[in-house]
């Protein structure tokens, strides 16, 4: 049997430390694949914990394909997690991202199922306007000033603490670099890696955006097709020495799959064959419905992977704010990029997420978005089988705020999609504007419910029914 230890006095979940514990032993090889877990009925009674915490811990490593059950049999190590190459780190533990702007409708009532934007009406403005008095106040006048290209130490400082808590990820401070959003976070890594003859690995489909920001003269974008899991590491492929792989495994844009760790470590496996490193695009995995937020790659090889978050979609657009998470080798380079790009961050906002974080506030506004979300998109799901019935497929909703949804024999191409907005009052998003080949996505659209209210989801689906049967 394979046992574990706890410690109360840490501070950290102890579903968590359950997890952690089961989950580094497995990737480093100690728990073989095929070996059998305790029951959790025999877990619970030995760490002396509640059964709802050990079920909790088995959940996530289930979810994130760690463990399998067998029926009748038990629970056991699944095949292909063990990570054969040694992380630097000391532990194992987005711009589908920042979509441009839509042009005024003509249709004041438009229903947008725009995808990557939150709750607007629900940010929590009148916290952040007291704290940012208190911070006005409080500061001194230097804060006033020319910042740091890497961005203000207090916030990096608590973003570091934040990210190994919630996202598994792991690093120092130093390896911070706060950006003016998402896009600039991606922009600063076209200018440390692209040049003539780079090549670089994208998924396919991803967010037509970053297509444009990488498609520089001299580099050659090399599509790697995804399915509903996400990425498929076996089209990797051999012979390419690529600078980068672009990748959203926590939830891939915009078919909302999720990497399960066999793959994960063949991804990394291959990044470290190739001598690449690999882009993790984190941008709305916080609201996972189905178990806790799934851990970030990074964390399985901090000197490989960099990070990219940002706090459009799980607070605001509008406060402009992003970060890198770089292995230490890129960090000077990309500060460097940072300062000629804009000098800096704006400094004030820096110092008052600073303040929301570390009061705790980022993770009660999550706690309660994410069952803000989870009706939205229960709503959405509901209506969409209630009016389409057997006409429609719905996937990729476990993770995010939109999810696709397929109509056998309806392809949305440019006509439809106008002719929905324009005489439907009813504005989607087609998946194949994402993808550099069109056919295997031309009768799916995303979906996004963020900043919809349940009546204006409802209402949406209507006037996508009323004009699909025209």
């Amino acid at each position: 049997m394979a046992w574990t230890a706890i410690d109360r006095d840490t501070g950290t979940p102890l579903f968590r430390q359950i997890y952690e514990s089961y989950r580094a032993r497995i990737l480093q090889g100690e728990l073989k694949s095929g070996e059998k877990l305790p029951s959790t009925r025999e877990l619970a009674a030995s760490l002396r914990v509640s059964r709802t915490v050990v079920v909790e811990a088995y959940e996530q490593l289930l979810a994130e394909g760690y463990i399998e059950g067998r029926h009748g049999s038990g629970t056991y190590v699944s095949d292909g997690a063990h990570l054969r190459f040694s992380p630097g780190a000391t532990s194992v533990g987005s711009m589908a991202r920042e979509s441009l702007p839509a042009a005024p409708s003509r249709r004041d009532n438009l229903v947008d199922f725009r995808h990557g934007l939150p709750a607007l009406e629900l940010f929590p403005r009148r916290l952040w306007g007291e704290l940012a008095k208190r911070v006005c106040a409080g500061i001194g006048s230097d804060a006033f000033g020319y910042g740091r290209p890497e961005g203000r130490h207090e916030l990096r400082n608590v973003l570091a603490r934040y990210l190994r808590r919630s996202r598994g990820v792991v690093c120092e401070p130093g390896q911070l670099i706060v950006t003016t959003g998402a896009t600039q976070a991606i922009t600063l890594i076209a200018k440390i890696f692209l040049a003539e003859n780079a090549d670089v690995l994208l998924e396919d489909p991803l967010t037509h955006e970053i297509h444009a920001m990488y498609a520089l003269p001299g580099t050659k974008l090399h599509p790697i097709p995804v399915d509903w899991q996400g990425v498929l590491t076996d089209r990797l492929p051999s012979r390419l020495r690529p600078k980068f792989i672009y990748v959203t495994p926590s939830h891939q844009f915009p078919l909302g799959g999720v990497l399960p760790i066999q793959r994960r470590v063949q991804l990394i496996e291959y990044a470290n064959r190739a001598g690449s490193y690999i882009v993790e695009d984190d941008y709305d995995s916080e609201f996972r419905y189905d178990s806790a937020p799934i851990s970030s790659l990074q964390g399985l090889d901090p000197d490989r992977v960099i990070y990219v978050g940002t706090f459009s979609k799980i607070l605001s657009p509008a406060l402009r704010l992003g970060y890198l998470v770089l292995p230490r080798p890129l960090v000077e380079n990309a500060r460097n990029q940072k300062w000629l790009t804009d000098l800096h961050t704006p400094s004030l906002e820096q110092l008052i997420l600073a303040e929301f974080i570390e009061e705790g506030h980022l993770e009660r506004h999550l706690s309660k978005m994410r069952k803000v979300y989870r009706k939205r998109r229960d709503a959405l799901i509901r209506s969409l089988e209630r009016t389409f019935c057997d006409r429609v497929i719905v996937r990729g909703y476990s993770t995010g705020i939109h999810l696709i949804a397929e109509f056998p024999g309806i392809e949305f191409d440019a006509g439809l999609v106008s002719r929905l907005e324009d005489q439907g009052g009813v504005k989607v998003y087609p998946v194949s504007r994402h993808a550099f080949g069109h056919e295997d996505h031309r009768h799916r659209i995303i979906l996004g419910y963020g900043n919809l209210s349940e009546d204006r989801i409802e209402e949406g689906v209507r006037r996508l029914a009323a004009t699909l049967i025209l």
